[in-house]
């Protein structure tokens, strides 16, 4: 052992003989600085014993990591409810023990890894090296490790997960999240993300395994064991070629007029996005040279989510003004969301909701289906599907259209799980997606996608540019033929969980226990759903037909006026979201 590894061992056991005076601390603490080998992150813990921080000690080694609605997600930093080595090797040794007794092929199936670009100095903590620790834990178990050798959008990791037949598969990343923190996003055989009763067997595999094994640690597994391989090279030819099915109008595109600027906000994206415009025989977009390159300080971002619009697509907007481009593509920082802007005749530019993007996605991939179907044949056979708090459109486009819609919970983990059993029913999932700007077109992955979006979208605009028509003029033709479908979203930033529930629980008690409100100001509230509680005014028995989630906090209201609202507490990040719209008919 090393002069500064004996000394900082002799300075745990000093703070660790003091004691703080509370045992489940204690026992915390001794837990952490026993099994923890990131000398960064133990010296905060450290720091914070002889500094006598217990609230914050607590805070970080009293409570746990948990799964919300992407997977694990954290500020890093060291503790047991944080983002970093050692509950990554927990998390890992929690899927390797839930795998071994549900899939009996795993050393023949494998498991892949990816992950993005984020890191954090202070605690020696990066996507590369947690990735490569997932690695360890199960190359140290004769487990064949897929890890890609760069980093990837997100949705390579399910698509790989298919198409390698893996029994399961893991990327680190907390996507649009702030700088601060990273994630754990987990996808199983289908190619979908975990959904609750997997993930409460998984915690409880992880409580189970705690203590790092023999192995978990040795990185170098990763450089020299023949279990490992590279599957990027194989995956993204496969993936491009698997974006042919989604493009229908390729001489189009090679002779498109319409110029394209991309951002990918510092993160995976350009590369792949690049690739995935060749693939549909456009020339590339013109990248924003200050986002092209990989930042996991998102330097020229105040914030790395392209859903707050135009304040953060700004470089974007100017470069495009610059290039005579009409069309700007954002992809969040792991790519698997997608943000799209248009400039106006008037030199304006509209920023398009998540909700406005789905509309003109479904009409244009169920036009698509009609175009390449026989004569006379029957949509009865296609699905499109969207989370609950997202806009009706896809409602209101199936009545009329004559094809299937459902809604699931918020999150893509129940969406690619629907959409798999979908397939297996032999349905065809043409398009799904939630407001926040993720969107599923087809089902060559099982998840979010901003590649295949922005393609996609490329062609659309592409399309309507030949018919001297923009995406703002033909969403208006949607509503007109559709219905007019006003929606507002917004968010409220709440960082302690114990006011969220608070705000619910009012809700749930309002003026006497166990009564909803029956109004919000002059409107009245004709329908109450809490999917927290199982319960929905609207059908007969009062019992929601959506699944509950005990965990989460959602209530929907709707209005006599035929308005909806919805207060739902994110999985994500401290926020409350509000999501609101009104249907006209057609």
């Amino acid at each position: 052992m090393g002069e500064c590894g004996a000394a900082a061992d002799v300075n745990s056991n000093v703070l660790l003989s003091a004691g703080t005076g509370d045992a489940q601390l204690d026992k915390a603490v001794w837990q952490w600085l026993s099994w923890d080998k990131n000398q960064k992150t133990k010296e905060q813990i450290q720091e914070l014993l002889r500094a006598g921080q217990l609230q914050e000690l607590r805070a970080r080694l009293c409570q746990r990591l948990k799964f919300g609605t992407a997977g694990l997600r954290a500020p890093m930093g060291a503790g047991f409810s944080r983002i970093n080595d050692l509950t990554i090797i927990q998390a890992t040794q929690g899927i390797y023990r839930y795998l071994e007794q549900r899939c009996p092929g795993l050393r023949l199936r494998g498991f892949v890894v990816g992950y993005d670009t984020r890191g954090q100095e202070a605690s020696d903590c990066s996507s590369l090296k947690l990735a490569r620790l997932t690695a360890a834990v199960l190359l140290a178990k004769e487990v064949p490790v897929h890890l890609f050798s760069t980093y990837v959008p997100t949705p390579f990791v399910p698509y790989a997960v298919q198409q390698l037949g893996a029994a399961a598969g893991v990327m680190i990343t907390a996507s649009h999240n702030r700088k601060e923190d990273n994630g754990y996003k987990v996808y199983l055989a289908n190619g979908a993300q975990l959904s609750s009763p997997q993930e409460k067997e998984i915690l409880r595999c992880m409580e189970q395994s705690l203590e790092p094994w023999a192995g978990s640690w040795h990185q170098h597994l990763v450089d020299c064991s023949p279990l490992r391989q590279d599957p990027l090279g194989a995956i993204c030819r496969s993936y491009m070629q698997g974006l042919s099915r989604l493009c229908w109008h390729r001489e189009l595109n090679q002779r498109c007029q319409l110029r394209f600027v991309h951002s990918s906000f510092h993160g995976v994206g350009h590369h792949y996005v690049q690739e995935a415009f060749r693939a549909f025989g456009f020339v590339p977009p013109i990248p924003v040279p200050e986002q092209q390159d990989p930042d996991p300080n998102f330097s020229t971002l105040s914030c790395p989510n392209p859903e707050e619009g135009e304040s953060v697509l700004e470089l974007s907007l100017r470069l495009a003004e610059k290039e005579g481009a009409k069309v700007v593509v954002a992809t969040d920082p792991d790519a698997d969301r997608l943000a799209v802007a248009e400039q106006q005749e008037d030199g304006s530019w509209k920023v398009f909701s998540g909700n406005e993007l789905a509309a003109l996605f479904g009409w244009w991939l169920y036009s698509c289906w009609r175009q390449r179907a026989p004569p006379g044949a029957s949509p009865a056979n296609l699905c499109m599907l969207a989370t609950t708090v997202s806009s009706k459109i896809l409602r209101a486009i199936a009545q009329q259209e004559g094809f299937h819609f459902e809604e699931t919970l918020p999150g893509f983990k129940w969406v690619g799980n629907r959409a798999h059993e979908l397939l297996g029913m032999g349905m065809e999932v043409l398009f799904a997606f939630e407001e926040s700007i993720g969107f599923m077109c087809g089902t060559l992955v099982l998840d979010k996608d901003g590649v295949s979006a922005a393609a996609v979208l490329a062609e659309m605009a592409s399309f309507l540019h030949a018919q001297g028509l923009s995406l703002a003029q033909k969403l208006s033709q949607v509503y007109e033929r559709y219905g007019y479908h006003l929606s507002r979203t917004s968010y409220f930033l709440c960082y302690d969980p114990g006011t969220t529930e608070g705000i619910f629980e009012r809700l749930r008690n309002f003026g006497c226990p166990q009564t909803y409100p029956g109004s919000c100001g002059a409107f009245g509230i004709l329908h109450l759903r809490d999917l927290s509680r199982g319960y929905d005014s609207s059908q007969p028995a009062g019992t929601a037909v959506l699944p509950t989630s005990g965990s989460s906090q959602m209530l929907t209201f709707t209005f006599a006026n035929g308005a909806v609202a919805t207060l739902r507490a994110s999985g994500t990040e401290p926020k409350i979201k509000l999501y609101a719209e009104l249907c006209a008919q057609p």
